[in-house]
């Protein structure tokens, strides 16, 4: 599940972005200029989203049960997929035909003093979210760079409504620019060219945060650092002569699924077995606390050799009889 820093943020840019969406439209109807219709659009697209992550966030803290024993916690990067694809689907294209539309059927924009008004109050609030946005995914990127942080990362929604907010005041800059030369130089069609803009800049977002997240949702391991720490616990303890095999995976921000394939000493009795198994998972909970489910195998390094071979050569023979 989210920490609660993340609800923070997703619930401060649904307040800017429905207070900003309501104006925008207001204005796009007054003024009837492309490039703020596109914008009210997008900031409708990014309220809807922001409700979308609350309920994947509700969704993903459900307790496990006989449908689902390994919980809810994939449901989180399904509706971050969902976002994406909202943004690409509604969002960019909706932005896109209607700037070429006033493209092709170019209008003068009225009272040109509104959409300043309105677009200057539409960079106070996105600002304000893009700060707090910013600030909480900064405690979790610590020194990493940005796009190694946002690969890294397991928590979806800070990064998403970063990126969601980072596009808007791209779409506003963009919007005012588009405004001010079509009044300026008495071209409408640049208003039509800003509205287009705006759509190509959320067509970028969204396919960037659609590849994110579908790694995510289709399975992502450990971080580096965790992996290496379960691995050094387990060759560590007495009990332990190798590690075959440790497969992690994510299945929430703070949910880790790992199994491990150990080769025990032979001299154990059963009793000793256990109690190896105990401790292990004893202390791999309590040096990586994300780690919800641990699964240990006994198999001989022999063993594990020769299952994996098997596994390779039916993939191979698999991908032959594919056309």
């Amino acid at each position: 599940m989210a920490s609660h820093t993340s609800r923070t943020v997703i619930y401060s840019a649904l307040a800017g972005n429905a207070a900003i969406a309501v104006t925008k439209f207001a204005a796009a109807a007054f003024t009837g200029s492309a490039a703020m219709m596109s914008e009210a659009v997008h900031s409708v697209v990014d309220t809807g989203n922001q409700l979308l992550l609350l309920f994947g966030l509700r969704q993903a803290a459900k307790p496990p049960n006989a449908k689902h024993p390994f919980g809810y916690g994939l449901q989180l990067y399904f509706y971050t997929f969902v976002v994406a694809v909202l943004i690409f689907g509604v969002g960019a294209m909706v932005s896109i035909f209607h700037g070429i539309e006033k493209i092709q059927h170019p209008e003068v924009i009225s009272h040109v003093w509104v959409n300043y008004v309105v677009l200057g109050l539409g960079v106070l609030f996105e600002g304000a979210v893009w700060i707090v946005a910013l600030k909480e995914f900064n405690k979790e990127r610590g020194r990493r760079p940005w796009l190694t942080a946002v690969r890294q990362s397991k928590d979806p929604t800070v990064f998403t409504v970063l990126f969601e907010d980072t596009a808007a005041l791209l779409g506003l800059a963009t919007a005012l620019i588009g405004v001010f030369l079509s009044d300026t130089l008495k071209m409408p069609v640049i208003d039509g060219v800003a509205s287009v803009i705006v759509g190509l800049i959320l067509a970028v977002t969204a396919a960037f945060l659609a590849m994110e997240s579908q790694s995510l949702l289709t399975g992502e391991a450990a971080s580096h650092d965790t992996r290496l720490g379960i691995n050094r616990i387990a060759r560590a303890d007495p009990g332990v002569i190798s590690l075959n095999q440790a497969l992690t995976m994510h299945f929430g921000p703070n949910d880790v699924f790992v199994a491990l394939s150990l080769d025990f000493d032979d001299k154990l009795t059963s009793k000793d077995v256990e109690a190896t198994v105990t401790r292990l998972e004893q202390a791999i909970k309590a040096a990586h606390p994300d780690v919800t489910r641990l699964f240990i195998e006994a198999q001989s390094f022999a063993a594990d050799r020769r299952g994996r071979a098997l596994l390779e050569a039916k993939r191979r023979e698999r991908e032959k009889e594919a056309p």
